[in-house]
Formats: structure tokens, C-alpha cells, sequence
């Protein structure tokens, strides 16, 4: 199995490239309505949110719900800020 060196693919400008468009994950109860609030937090952070990319899942209980959205990031500094804007909100339990 080849293994990757990070440090030197980070290096050689391997792994996220920006200009770019990515995807975020935030999870949280169902009640909090976060369809609706995770792109509204994506963009008051300064975010170009890609409103067509959203979706949610449920989960088996029906009590959390995933919600993925895809965003425009012009500099890494952006990307972080996307999970900081939604890991500040108390109902979102966390993000990937």
C-alpha cells in the first residue's frame, strides 16, 4: 500500500485547492430548523453558499438532522470560518 506524505503534499499544493467549492456538514436536533439556519449562518460568516447544494437527512429516530450545503471559499481562511460561524450556534452539535 502506498502511504502519503501530508507535509509534503501540502508542500506541493496537493489536498483542498482554492479558488474552490466545498461542503460542510453540520448536525443538530431536528427542532432547530437548521435547513433553514445553516445557509443563513454560512452566508452572515461572508460565505457564497450554493443554495441548490442543500440537503438534509434525518436520523433513524428522527430526533437530529444532517445538513449538508456546499459553499464558495476564495482562501482556506474562509473554509475555517464556515466551521467556526456554525460550531459558534448552540445548536449545532458539530460539524464535518
Amino acid at each position: 500500500m502506498h502511504e502519503i506524505d501530508f507535509s509534503k503534499a501540502k508542500q506541493e499544493g496537493m489536498g483542498f485547492q482554492f479558488p474552490g467549492d466545498f461542503e460542510i456538514t453540520a448536525v443538530g436536533p431536528s427542532s432547530a430548523n437548521l435547513p433553514v439556519r445553516v445557509p443563513q449562518l454560512l452566508e452572515r460568516a461572508g460565505l457564497r453558499v450554493l443554495h441548490e447544494s442543500v440537503r438534509h437527512r434525518h436520523s433513524a429516530a428522527g430526533n437530529f438532522v444532517s445538513v449538508t450545503v456546499s459553499f464558495h471559499c476564495e482562501m482556506r481562511e474562509q473554509y475555517d470560518a464556515a466551521h467556526v460561524a456554525l460550531r459558534a450556534d448552540p445548536d449545532i452539535r458539530y460539524t464535518m
